[in-house]
C-alpha cells in the first residue's frame, strides 16, 4: 500500500470557511437561496436570452426561421402550380365535363379520349381521292364553327359550349368560274310610307375545274340570292287613345314660307316641308329657318321632273343634289323624299334605294293646288282626315294667299277634333312597327347588300 504524505499535521485538519466572500469561484457561482423566497426559473426555450455557445442560441433560431420561410415558399409555389393547372367545367358535345384550364383542342381530345373520324379528300365530282385526307375534326365553339388559325389559338377558361365532331371532307385544289345572280325587287302593300324592308343580296353559281384530276363540274347555285322587298304602309299609331296627323307642304320654299312657319309657331304645332333643291340656294335663310323652328325638311328632288322618266345615273344625280342642297342650307341631313307627282317606280327603287330612307306621299290631298278657295281646302281636309294620316298642302307662290287664309282655321279645326299635329318622323314614331324600321335622317347600302335588278314586266312600265 503506498505511502502518502500530507501537508498538515494529524492534529490540525482543514475546515470549511463560513465566510462566503472568501469561497472559491465555483462556490461563489452557486448563490445560496433564502428560506421562503420565490424564484423564477429561467427557461431554455426561445424566450430566454442565451449567450453564444451556451444552449439554444441566436443561430439556432435563424435555422428555424429559414425553415419556416422555405415551407411558406413551397406552399406558395404549390398553390400557383395548382391554380395554373386547376380543372374547370365546360359543355362538350352537350354534356358537362371537367378539363384543365387553358386546355387547347388537342388536349381536350386526348384527355376526354374522343374517337374521331377524319374527313376524306374529294375530287370536284365528289369521288374519294384519299381516305382520311380531309380535316381531322370539326370544332364549334359558342355556336360558331372554328377553323384555321383561330382553331390553334383556342384556350378554354371554363363555361364554354364546345362541340368536337368528326372531320369534314375537303375538295382537291380547283379553279372556280363564278357567275353573280342579282337579287330581284318586290314592292308590296299600300300606303303613303314606302321603305326598304329587306335589302337585296347577290347569289352566285360556280363551275369548278380540279387541279389534280382536271375534271370540270358545274356546281350550280352555291349561294342563293336574297331578293329586295319594298314595303308600302299607312301609319297606325300604337296609342289608341291619341290621334295624330301630319301636315306637309310641297314645292317650297316660297315667298310665304316664313309666314307659314310663324302661323305654325303661334298655334304650337309642327309640319314637314318638302323643298325643291333648285330653289334652296336662293332661299337658304328660309330653309335654315324651317330647321331652326323645329319643323322637318325633306326634298322633292332637285328639280320638278318626273323621276320615272330618268335613267339610273340622272336619277341618282337628282336625288343626291336635292339632299345636298338641304344639308348645305339647313345644316341638317335628311334622306326623306317626296317625289314630284308622288311617283317613284320600281326602277327608281332598284337604282337608288341606297340614297333614300323613306318615300312619303299622302293619304289626304287638300286640293289647294286647284285654287278653289280656303273653305274648300278646310272642308276637304277635315272631312277626310283620320288618325295617322298625312295631308298634302302646297307652298308655292301661286297658292300662297289661299294657304295663308286657310291654314289658321284648318289647324284650329284639327286641334278641336283632338288631333296632334306632328312632323313625318314624329308620326312614324307613333307606330311601333314603323319606328323600328325607318330612320328618316340617313340612308345607305348595308354591308353585303347589293342593288336589285327589275323584271321584264317592271321594265315595261308596270305601276305599283
Amino acid at each position: 500500500m503506498p505511502n502518502y504524505t500530507t501537508s498538515y499535521s494529524t492534529n490540525a485538519r482543514p475546515r470549511y470557511r463560513k465566510n462566503p466572500g472568501n469561497q472559491l469561484p465555483s462556490g461563489r457561482r452557486r448563490q445560496q437561496r433564502r428560506k421562503g423566497a420565490q424564484y423564477l426559473r429561467r427557461s431554455q426555450g426561445f424566450g430566454g436570452r442565451r449567450r453564444p455557445g451556451h444552449g439554444y442560441g441566436g443561430n439556432d433560431r435563424r435555422v428555424y426561421a429559414l425553415i419556416m420561410v422555405g415551407c411558406a415558399f413551397l406552399l406558395f409555389v404549390a398553390s400557383i402550380v395548382w391554380y395554373a393547372n386547376r380543372s374547370v367545367e365546360i359543355t362538350l358535345n352537350g354534356a358537362a365535363v371537367k378539363v384543365r384550364i387553358n386546355s387547347d383542342i388537342e388536349r381536350v381530345i386526348s384527355d376526354q379520349e374522343l374517337e374521331l373520324e377524319p374527313g376524306d379528300l374529294l375530287a370536284v365530282d365528289d369521288e374519294v381521292l384519299e381516305k382520311g385526307g380531309g380535316t381531322a375534326y370539326t370544332v364549334t365553339l359558342g355556336g360558331k364553327k372554328v377553323s384555321g388559325k383561330k382553331l390553334a389559338s383556342i384556350q378554354l377558361e371554363g363555361g364554354e359550349k364546345l362541340s368536337i365532331e368528326d372531320g369534314e371532307n375537303v375538295y382537291e385544289d380547283h379553279d372556280v368560274a363564278a357567275t353573280t345572280i342579282e337579287p330581284t325587287l318586290t314592292v308590296e302593300g299600300t300606303g303613303p310610307v314606302r321603305y326598304v324592308e329587306t335589302w337585296g343580296k347577290a347569289g352566285r353559281s360556280e363551275v369548278w375545274t380540279g387541279s389534280k384530276t382536271g375534271k370540270v363540274v358545274d356546281k350550280g347555285v352555291v349561294e342563293e340570292p336574297v331578293n329586295a322587298l319594298v314595303k308600302c304602309a299607312s301609319v297606325l299609331p300604337s296609342k289608341k287613345d291619341e290621334k295624330y296627323v301630319a301636315l306637309t307642304f310641297d314645292e317650297g320654299p316660297s315667298n310665304q314660307t316664313e309666314e307659314i312657319i310663324r302661323i305654325l309657331q303661334e298655334k304650337g304645332v309642327k309640319a314637314t316641308f318638302f323643298v325643291s333643291g333648285d330653289k334652296v340656294a336662293s332661299n337658304s335663310a328660309v330653309v335654315r329657318a324651317i330647321a331652326e323652328s323645329g319643323n322637318e325638311i325633306g326634298t322633292n328632288a332637285y328639280s320638278d321632273v318626273d323621276l320615272r322618266e330618268l335613267g339610273a345615273s340622272d336619277l341618282r344625280d337628282q336625288l343626291t343634289k336635292g339632299f345636298e342642297a338641304v344639308s348645305d342650307a339647313a345644316g341638317t341631313s335628311t334622306a326623306l323624299l317626296r317625289p314630284p307627282f308622288g311617283e317613284f317606280s320600281e326602277e327608281n327603287w332598284a337604282a337608288a334605294m341606297d340614297l333614300v330612307s323613306v318615300v312619303v306621299t299622302w293619304n289626304v290631298d287638300s286640293g289647294d293646288w286647284l285654287l278653289q278657295g280656303a273653305d274648300s281646302v278646310i272642308e276637304t281636309v277635315t272631312g277626310s282626315v283620320s288618325n295617322g294620316d298625312i295631308v298634302l298642302l302646297t307652298d308655292n307662290d301661286e297658292t300662297a294667299s289661299q294657304t295663308m287664309e286657310a291654314l289658321p282655321q284648318l289647324i284650329d279645326r284639327l286641334l278641336e277634333s283632338g288631333y296632334k299635329l306632328v312632323t313625318i318622323s314624329e308620326l312614324i314614331a307613333t307606330d311601333d312597327d314603323l319606328a323600328d324600321a325607318i330612320d328618316v335622317s340617313s340612308a345607305g347600302l348595308p354591308k353585303g347588300a347589293s342593288l336589285p335588278s327589275v323584271t321584264q314586266d317592271f321594265e315595261a312600265g308596270t305601276s305599283e
